[in-house]
């Protein structure tokens, strides 16, 4: 059978609509790429070329799409040559991207309370998938997104009251609150309304205030920096609870050919290397964190 990520790839000139910056060196670009935008489901990347005289494409995260409109949104900070030179393309211009690319997360219609774990440039497939779940009436998400630079929108309280959180714990992402979904924020920098400390800490004293069937409820989704997800995959463990991670690697092609972003994951015939691009980028956590 033919894997739901095969044979959706496109490469397509994709038109900038809106190129916004914020603190931190990071941006919001929304793009018309109607046929990665009908293709695209939460956990799917595209590979830009960033500039004409950059000829390696650079991998981003796909944080909403339009199907109807034919429009992507991608959030990402400019850390190197290449997403510096896209932090400089403007609106009007057009970008080749490739995509989308990569396996999907894979739901289980069983769990009702997806906890979705984004840290820095891993929040893009969070809200993805809470874009995703935001219509359906018979689950109850809740999201944590972390940052150490000022988030890239308006932090606003939130009207979710979540037990087992310090009433001064209120800051959410707007977008949220309009889609009904409970949010909080973490970042150790002290910004008003937010969790002060880890993405994992926050995780905890939400799950602690769940009773016990309802943590039974609970599926983890996360992405984010390395380290953040080895936390997030040995709290999933400590709690029994199941839990997918998106895997951040650098690339060369994106589509399988030069296996320059493989990592060790465990399968049922043991040990072996499989790539982020077209193998992931998202794997069960505990088959590539050792717990």
């Amino acid at each position: 059978m033919t894997e739901p990520n095969r044979n959706t790839i496109h490469v397509e000139d994709a038109i900038i609509i809106d190129h916004q910056a914020f603190d931190g060196d990071q941006f919001i670009m929304r793009l018309h790429a109607p046929k990665t935008a009908i293709e695209a489901q939460p956990g799917s990347f595209v590979h830009i070329r960033c500039a004409e005289r950059l000829p390696m494409r650079r991998p981003i995260s796909i944080m909403r799409t339009d199907p109807q409109q034919g429009e992507i949104t991608l959030l990402y900070k400019a850390l190197g040559e290449g997403t510096r030179a896209l932090g400089e393309r403007k609106v009007g211009e057009t970008l080749s991207l490739m995509g989308p690319i990569g396996k999907a997360f894979r739901f289980n219609p069983n769990k009702k309370r997806p906890l979705l774990i984004g840290g820095g440039v891993g929040m893009p497939p969070m809200i993805f998938i809470a874009e995703h779940l935001k219509d359906n009436k018979d689950i109850e998400p809740f999201v944590i997104l972390g940052s150490e630079v000022p988030f890239p929108f308006k932090v606003q309280p939130s009207q979710h009251i979540i037990n087992g959180l310090a009433p001064e714990v209120i800051g959410t992402m707007p977008l949220m609150e309009d889609w009904g979904i409970a949010c909080r924020l973490a970042s150790l920098q002290g910004y008003p309304g937010c969790f002060e400390g880890y993405v994992t800490d926050l995780a905890r004293a939400w799950l602690d205030g769940l009773t016990e069937n309802q943590r039974n409820d609970v599926e983890i989704f996360s992405c984010g920096p390395h380290p953040m997800l080895e936390a997030v995959a040995k709290l999933a463990a400590e709690y029994d609870l199941p839990c997918q991670v998106s895997l951040e690697e650098f690339m060369a092609c994106a589509v399988g050919g030069c296996a320059g972003c493989v990592v060790k994951v465990e399968t049922d015939n043991g040990p072996a290397m499989q790539r982020v691009c077209v193998d992931g980028p998202v794997f069960e956590a505990k088959k590539v964190f050792t717990i």
